[in-house]
């Protein structure tokens, strides 16, 4: 299996404690060094791997159902 790169990493990494981020989850996504359409695209893909699974299973599984489209309509 491929290991995350530090990129990878750090997305998730936002992801489990962006809101104790100083500034907000904007200004951090930034600091990585990416606009926010960049960011949510490229966590959009990390999110289906196995190796993010791996990493940090508790935010996959929180970030895939927030983005489940709900059953009630």
């Amino acid at each position: 299996m491929d290991s995350l790169t530090n990129q990878e990493r750090a997305m998730l990494d936002l992801e489990t404690r962006w809101w104790q981020t100083a500034g907000g989850k904007e200004r951090a996504i930034r600091e990585l060094g990416m606009t926010p359409v960049r960011y949510y695209q490229l966590l959009s893909r990390l999110l289906g791997t196995e190796k993010a699974m791996a990493y940090a299973a508790v935010t996959v599984h929180r970030l895939q159902r927030v983005r489940r489209p709900s059953r009630d309509g």
